[in-house]
């Protein structure tokens, strides 16, 4: 055999090889795109999305005579906002008054009226906490006006 003979049957061979290997590609990725992919597990949580927003449906009100319609008082809410390590962002009324909305939220309320937030430093009683910052308000479910 000649070496031109050789090298033509080798070139032949890896070019056959070549397009196997493009063929045999071209189905995975054919197969798999056609793929329906049923179970995705991801960290998400479904009630973390529903009560997400839940504060803004509570609008924050000066004093009782501002509601414009019916109203019953539906109980005392609170919420804190905790440091709980040093290198950590210290405690805020924004965060504290965003979680008694929470809060008076799950109750039924769509209004609030905070009394008073207090900066607790050296938080001895609550374990958890350097410091915190605790808002106190009253939760009432207005009656809207028609429109």
């Amino acid at each position: 055999m000649s070496l031109k003979t050789i090298i033509k049957k080798y070139t032949t061979a890896s070019m056959q090889a070549t397009r196997n290997t493009s063929i045999f590609i071209f189905v995975a990725i054919l197969t798999t795109s056609c793929a329906k992919i049923n179970d995705v597990s991801t960290n998400l949580d479904r009630e973390n999305f529903k009560n997400y927003f839940s504060p803004t449906k509570v609008n924050i009100v000066k004093k009782e005579q501002d509601f414009t319609g019916k109203y019953k008082f539906l109980g005392l809410v609170e919420g804190e906002s905790c440091q709980e390590k040093a290198h950590h962002a210290l405690p805020n009324e924004i965060d504290a008054r965003t979680e008694a909305r929470r809060n008076a939220y799950k109750l039924g309320a769509n209004a609030i009226i905070f009394s008073q937030c207090v900066m607790i430093e050296e938080d001895k009683a609550a374990k958890y906490c350097l410091a915190s910052t605790v808002c106190y308000g009253r939760a009432y479910q207005v009656e809207q006006a028609k429109k």
